[in-house]
Parts: C-alpha cells; structure tokens; sequence
C-alpha cells in the first residue's frame, strides 16, 4: 500500500500566501517561500503552490516565486493558477515544479490536459477541481457543480462527469478541491470525495476543510483520498505536521514518517 500523503497548500495573492473561507474574505498570512521551506523541513510530502488570482485577472502565473519556492525545497512541487498553454506549463517546469495544476483553462480547452500529457507525461498533470454542492439537476445528477475563476463562474458542468473525462484526456491526478467545506475546519466534504476516489482510477487529493488530524483520517479511510491537502490547521499553528502523521501512524494509516 503507497503512503498517504500530507500536502501543505499555499495559496498566493501578489506575491504572499493568503488564507480565505470558501474562497471569500482572504487575509495576508506570510511569505510563500519561507513558508514552503518550513513545510518542508516539517516533513511535507509535497508543496503546492496555486496563484489564485491569475486566471481571474487574466495574466500568467508569477514565475520568480515558483522559481524561488522551487529553489528552496526538495520535496514534489506543484503549481497551479494561470496556466493556459503548453509554454505556460513548460515555463513552470522549468522554472523547478515537479506538477503542473490545470483548472479553469482545462474547463475551457480540456484539450489542454492531453497536450500536456502527451508533452510531459501524465504524472506532471493535475486536474484542479473547485466543486460546489448545488443539488441534484438534470444536468448535474451529482449534485455537485464544477466552478471556475477561483469560485466565480459556475458551468453547469457535473463534477463526476468532468472527473472522468480528464483522467480519459490523461490526467494523473486531481486535485479535489470542495468551496462549501474550503476554509472552514470542519471536515473534508467526504460525500463527494468518496464519489469521485471511487470513480476514477488515478489519484485523487482532498481539498477543503482541513481542521483536526481526525478530519485527514476520515477523508483518508472513508473518503478514500489518496492524499490530503491541508491549510489553515498548520498556517494558524493549531497542528504541525509531525502532530498529524503520529496521529493518522497510531490510527494505522500509512504515512511517510518525518520524525
């Protein structure tokens, strides 16, 4: 059985790692680089790092942070947020990111995602999916929507069905990122979680919600997320990263050990 892995996320608003709840009311929390560099020496099992206001403002992700982030870590690395074209991607690449994290310009040109398998294999892939729950429709018979530019623009796009159709145009991961549950410490949205893990056969992280470790131990076992991302809990210092693996250890879930 791979290990689980705990995945600090950051997400950068000009330049500085902000923290917000459902996507709403963001506030400045610190310096991105050295934050990754905590993480890291933390025992990180990988860094990911999301401008969240580039496809909004319509402009390319900040290369000189990815570079520098990318330069101080050497844990896996993926970067999301204003990536658009095959050259946006290989820029990130090169400037030291392991993964590229494609969301809303892959909602509209999902030829993107196959390009950029076929360019740089599928395992540099990550879908990003920002999923809110809307009801069952007749167009969304999961009940949950696929929402873009950063919780803006919602597209009537079902959030299993979309699931399915990047891991066919070749993901080889997604990235499942729930807006209702984002922020809140309450607990990952394990419904949905559960139904995409149990969907698709690529790896899937659960994204939103992270508040105690029993909340990575039920997305983890019962959401059957292959890995988790985590923000507020270790950003506010209620847990470190060590604090969360000995608890998910003693709960016989299978971590990479960092201590």
């Amino acid at each position: 059985m791979l290990s689980k892995r705990i995945i600090p996320c950051l997400d950068v608003r000009e330049g500085r790692t902000t923290k917000g709840i459902k996507f709403q009311n963001n506030v400045d929390i610190g310096d991105p680089v050295e934050m990754a560099r905590f993480y890291y020496e933390a025992g990180a099992d990988e860094i990911v790092f999301y401008d969240i206001t580039a496809s909004h403002e319509k402009r390319d992700i900040m290369i000189d942070v990815v570079r520098r982030v990318a330069e101080t870590i050497f844990i896996p690395f993926s970067v999301g947020g204003g990536i658009r074209t095959i050259d946006d991607m290989r820029a990130v690449l090169l400037a030291g990111a392991e993964k590229v994290s494609v969301n809303s310009a892959a909602v509209k040109t999902p030829e993107i995602i196959s390009s950029g398998a076929k360019a740089f294999g599928s395992q540099c892939i990550v879908l990003g999916m920002d999923v809110k729950y809307v009801g069952e429709k007749e167009n969304i018979p999961s009940g949950y929507e696929i929402v873009i530019n950063g919780g803006r623009t919602y597209m009537g796009i079902d959030a299993l069905e979309w699931a399915l159709k990047g891991q066919e145009l070749g993901a080889g991961e997604i990235c499942l990122n729930s807006i209702d549950a984002d922020g809140t410490c309450e607990g990952y949205e394990i419904n949905l979680t559960s139904l995409i893990s149990d969907n698709v056969s690529i790896p899937v992280i659960a994204s939103g919600g992270a508040g105690t470790p029993e909340h990575l131990y039920q997305v983890l076992t019962n959401g059957f997320a292959d890995a988790a991302l985590i923000a507020s809990m270790v950003h506010y210092d209620n847990y470190t990263i060590s604090d969360i693996k000995n608890y998910l250890d003693d709960k016989n879930v299978k971590v990479r050990k960092s201590w």
